[in-house]
């Protein structure tokens, strides 16, 4: 008898009974963010960015994935070669107990040393600071995207704005010219 050359493996068959898998959460599976900074581009120019780690404790990580975090007033501080993260705001966990993180508390900032030195010098130049502008997760690791910030005047906000409504008007001209001629 002969042997048989090749295998045919069937597809695992489902049972009747089961249900199909939920769809994951947009934040845990890394495809939203899990906070934003929007104000920090209106108060500062973002002159370059930078990413790490974030070392958090007990139920924040749990918390941060019901959107419970909040980084508008935060900023970043580099202290003794290590940086830190000073008032971001995590949301007590809705199914934590009595053993609750603190919700402004000092996270510490994972990075590399050569990157801590090299922030560290960048920030002792007047006038400019690190401002956390989004929290999202990679690989299933939460991580902060920082930017080396440089504070706006009340004149380069006006600026700003005048420059994002010209912008504007200009696009509205273009639609509404293409709507005339049928293209």
């Amino acid at each position: 008898m002969a042997r048989q050359t090749s295998h045919v493996i069937a597809a695992p068959s489902r049972p009747t009974g089961s249900k199909p898998a939920k769809p994951r959460d947009p934040v845990a599976s890394g495809e939203r963010d899990a906070a934003q900074n929007r104000v920090a581009r209106h108060d500062y120019f973002l002159l370059e960015k930078f990413e790490a780690g974030v070392a958090l404790r007990g139920t924040e990580v749990k918390s941060i994935r019901e959107g419970k975090a909040n980084l508008r007033d935060s900023y970043g501080l580099i202290k003794d070669d290590e940086a830190f993260l000073l008032n971001m705001h995590i949301g007590p966990y809705s199914h934590g107990n009595s053993a609750n993180h603190d919700e402004t508390r000092t996270r510490k900032l994972l990075l590399h040393r050569d990157e801590v030195r090299r922030l560290h010098a960048k920030t002792q130049i007047k006038g400019h600071t690190l401002i956390p502008t989004r929290l999202y997760f990679k690989n299933g690791k939460l991580k902060c995207e920082l930017a080396l910030a440089k504070g706006k005047q009340d004149w380069d906000k006006r600026e700003t704005e005048r420059r994002r409504e010209a912008d504007r008007e200009a696009r509205a001209a273009i639609n509404a010219n293409k709507h005339r001629t049928g293209r």
